[in-house]
């Protein structure tokens, strides 16, 4: 799928998980809930790192661009050295090692353990981030027509506010884990369902997604996963765009009306 469709299902995906959460009897603090919907909006857009044609690439100019070469060829690396006898030989990393449930999990991971050990400067980095590329992925049109530095700016100004807000007490900084030095362990959870929700959109596209790699599956070890290809569509189609992401809109508000109202 494209940039702005991964990213509406990103944010769609946390408010149905705070939907669901409510419902369970321990709702989010809205803070958590608004965040969480906005890193896993951005991290919908990460597992693209391996294309340098993607929104990702561009979305913190040059660092991006060589950031998304090395980790094409990283990519590339890792499926020739671990392709199986019925994976075709490639020419490129994309559609590899960023779109498996490992790599999710070990971002997900290194985020977290970066939030906990790094202090207040890990959290407005990790913010920053993520924020920039939320509003890559959903106010896309605006990007692509602004200056990058404001762009920048924004993500600087919201991650920076929201921090603080996080940081009251009762706002969700020890949201699930409330033990002593657990602050913001939490992080790194919209950030695995990111780059999942992305896996699978890209599952129901016409090249499938190799989701459950080391998993081999037959003699294929990269087993494109998706739904018979009768159902598949092509990256960018009407499909995608007339009726996904309207989908994804009308979730994501069903999601967060239901995880608002156990607040």
């Amino acid at each position: 799928m494209m940039g702005p469709a991964h990213s509406l299902s990103g944010a769609a995906a946390w408010l149905g998980v705070g939907s669901a959460m409510a419902a369970a009897g321990e709702p989010m603090p809205w803070p958590v809930l608004v965040v969480g919907a906005l890193i896993c909006a951005g991290a919908a857009l990460a597992p693209d790192l391996d294309h340098k044609s993607a929104t990702i690439s561009r979305a913190f100019g040059p660092v991006s661009r060589v950031l998304c070469g090395v980790i094409d060829k990283l990519s590339h690396s890792v499926y020739k050295a671990t392709r199986g006898h019925g994976d075709p030989r490639r020419n490129g990393g994309h559609r590899t090692l960023t779109h498996t449930w490992l790599w999710a999990v070990l971002i997900g991971a290194g985020t977290s353990a970066l939030a906990v050990t790094g202090g207040r400067w890990a959290v407005l980095g990790i913010l920053f981030v993520h924020l920039v590329l939320a509003v890559e992925g959903l106010l896309w049109r605006a990007a692509r027509t602004s200056s990058d530095v404001l762009v920048w700016l924004l993500g600087a100004t919201s991650a920076w506010i929201l921090a603080g807000v996080l940081n009251e007490p009762g706002n969700g900084a020890d949201w699930l884990f409330s033990g002593p030095g657990q602050e913001y362990l939490w992080l790194g959870l919209p950030i695995v369902l990111g780059a999942l929700v992305h896996d699978i959109g890209d599952a129901l596209t016409v090249s499938g997604c190799p989701i459950l790699w080391p998993i081999p599956i037959g003699r294929k070890r990269w087993y494109p996963i998706g739904p018979p290809k009768a159902m598949r569509f092509r990256a960018g189609s009407w499909v995608e765009l007339k009726v996904l992401m309207p989908a994804f809109l009308v979730l994501g508000g069903l999601g967060g009306l239901g995880a608002l109202e156990f607040i």
